[in-house]
């Protein structure tokens, strides 16, 4: 079971390759604890990009092409830890250490590289443009948390991940990684109001 989109310039990658175990996503809180630690370090360092990049946007147009690397790579690398723990519980391979794609892993991110971007739309889409979005992921978080909290149970009982959950929940993710890349000023092309690109 493969879901990948690539409609929109966030393209997200999520692979049920091989189904999850019964019983592993009960001790995935502790296996994640050191990208945990990682990750919160990188995302203080992706909002002083942010900062940088809006001022880069501001007088050039450009979002400069290695902070945009690494701030795709923290999107990405967030990702795949959460496809792999309780965003999606979509995978036992423990996800890599890396801000680069890794296309063998069941799970991946990339943001086409704009050649210009708005210089006006920085001042509104991180926040007043991105606000329905915010209101309806809110709603979404929370009907895919009890989702994922019954495909856990499936897993349990059954050994099997149902593939119209799987859907759901990676529309969920597609949806709130479009809108992340959008908030980060890494595309000016607003994210779509879908679960899925068809």
């Amino acid at each position: 079971m493969t879901t990948v989109s690539k409609a929109y310039p966030v393209n997200i990658k999520g692979e049920l390759t091989v189904m999850p175990s019964r019983w592993l996503w009960i001790f995935k809180w502790l296996l994640i604890i050191p990208h945990a630690f990682i990750l919160y370090f990188l995302e203080i360092a992706a909002v002083v990009v942010w900062v940088i990049a809006w001022f880069a946007i501001l007088f050039t147009g450009k979002y400069p092409k290695s902070l945009f690397d690494f701030s795709v790579g923290v999107l990405r690398w967030g990702w795949r830890v959460n496809f792999y723990s309780y965003s999606a519980l979509g995978t036992d391979k423990y996800p890599p250490f890396a801000l680069e794609s890794m296309p063998d892993y069941p799970a991946d991110l990339d943001v086409v590289y704009p050649a210009k971007l708005s210089r006006g739309l920085i001042f509104v889409k991180w926040w007043l443009l991105a606000i329905p979005h915010f209101i309806i992921l809110y709603f979404l978080g929370i009907f895919s948390s009890i989702l994922v909290i019954v495909v856990a149970l499936c897993l349990l009982f059954t050994g099997k991940y149902p593939a119209s959950l799987f859907r759901l929940i990676i529309g969920v993710n597609r949806w709130s990684n479009r809108v992340s890349a959008y908030v980060f000023l890494l595309t000016d092309e607003y994210p779509p109001f879908r679960l899925w690109d068809s």
